[in-house]
């Protein structure tokens, strides 16, 4: 018995740690590498030997492989905290709570079976029962929380993961530290079970919970995106408009231009006649937009931002030519550059010392370049926010990716869009 208990210890270890490292890696979406599963095993099975030999519960031994768990998401996996803390509780409570269910059950059965290989088989069928358990509730989990980097309010996951842990681990250690011979009643294993379900029915409700409100608080950004294209647009409008009503007035005094110039060069007043036409092309100079991107929409709302940017002092230099060939949408461009630059704005306004924005933009073969600089205060990179939410989700149209990064007093923003294909993720080219 005692090689058959070792043999079967060593083997729910093997399984425990390989699902525990599955669980984190599919959780949190990195790759997992053969030697960072042995690790994890190898600091399971030094944990499990170490609190044996030192005589130490249950509790102890399980916030060591919580801990180790947790460190491997951070150092191996390089996740972050509250992603690393969520996904660590959650494999480590789900594998218990498959171990408590299966408890229940077997507890129902044990006092009836007679010694020898019928304990044997109920003993491993357990084990079996517990891991595909496990691994099913695994599953359902995945399907639920699907985590990333930037998900809202992550940081509200970790505090009833914990409370669902120490409730199983109560459980597992008032109820089935030790198994008896003697016949109990069932009601009390039946309604541990149901206890126990009830727990794992709690969690899925409340992941189920979270990513409904993930999905609100993404429908709030988009719907926050649509308003600002809406009035980047109307901006353009109002602008065309008043730009039509300017240049309809100066065509209508065209003529009169022409015959005052005319008069003059008949005259052989030629220095007069220049400074005159100097005047008509600072007119005509007037009525065009600051920017000329290529995009009319775009146009517009840079105005306005560079508007803004000198009414706060704030010198901006922009160098941005968009494609011709239409790959990029008016639309998309305007989420992009209003969110971008507001953000800068906003940075340059809290920034030490002389402020500055640049804006650029290139063709780099089949992908568009885009890059936001400006003056920023010191102090670690920000966490990502709505508008970099917007432009992100703006990229991902176009198979692209937006990247920061914040050295010093200088913030930097790249936004890489594929050219060659249109939104949604079809190519323009013929196959």
């Amino acid at each position: 018995m005692d090689w058959f208990m070792i043999w079967l210890n060593g083997f729910s270890l093997a399984a425990q740690g390989l699902l525990h490292m599955a669980f984190l890696c599919r959780l949190t979406g990195q790759r997992g590498r053969a030697w960072q599963f042995a690790l994890y095993l190898l600091l399971l099975s030094g944990i499990e030997a170490a609190f044996s030999a030192a005589g130490w519960g249950a509790p102890a031994a399980m916030a060591a492989a919580l801990a180790a768990l947790y460190a491997m998401s951070r150092l191996a996996l390089r996740n972050r905290p509250v992603p690393s803390c969520t996904a660590a509780l959650l494999a480590v409570y789900v594998f218990q709570m498959a171990a408590g269910m299966v408890n229940s059950v077997e507890a129902l059965f044990y006092p009836h079976v007679s010694m020898g290989l019928p304990v044997y088989a109920l003993i491993v069928l357990s084990v079996l029962a517990s891991i595909a358990l496990c691994a099913l509730c695994y599953g359902l989990v995945l399907r639920l929380l699907p985590l990333e980097e930037d998900e809202p309010n992550l940081g509200l996951l970790p505090l009833p993961g914990l409370f669902f842990l120490a409730a199983e681990l109560y459980i597992l250690e008032t109820a089935y530290s030790r198994l008896s011979l003697s016949p109990e009643p069932p009601g009390r294993h039946l309604a541990l079970l149901a206890l126990q379900a009830l727990g794992l029915a709690a969690l899925l409700c409340t992941l189920y919970a979270y990513r409904r409100a993930c999905r609100g608080v993404r429908a709030q950004a988009e719907l926050a995106s649509l308003s600002q294209s809406v009035q980047a647009q109307r901006t353009y409008v109002a602008e065309a408009q008043a730009r039509y009503e300017k240049t309809r007035s100066f065509r209508h005094d065209l003529q009169n231009h022409l015959s005052v110039l005319d008069g003059l060069l008949s005259a052989g007043r030629t220095e007069e006649a220049r400074s005159y036409l100097a005047k008509m092309e600072a007119a005509s100079d007037a009525l065009a937009p600051p920017c000329r991107t290529g995009d009319p929409a775009v146009d517009a709302l840079l105005g306005e931002k560079l508007a803004l940017a000198e009414a706060k002092g704030i010198p901006a230099e922009i160098s941005l030519r968009l494609p011709a060939d239409g790959s990029l949408d008016s639309f998309d461009l305007c989420v992009i550059a209003a969110n971008a630059l507001d953000n800068a704005l906003r940075a340059c306004g809290e920034a030490e010392g002389e402020p500055f924005l640049r804006v650029r933009g290139e063709r780099q073969g089949d992908f568009y370049r885009l890059e936001f600089e400006n003056s920023c205060a010191p102090g670690p990179p920000p966490e990502p926010g709505t508008g970099l939410r917007n432009i992100r989700a703006a990229a991902e149209k176009y198979g692209g990716a937006a990247a920061y990064e914040k050295t010093g007093g200088r913030f930097r923003l790249d936004v890489l869009l594929n050219i060659s294909r249109q939104p949604g993720g079809r190519s323009e080219r013929s196959p």
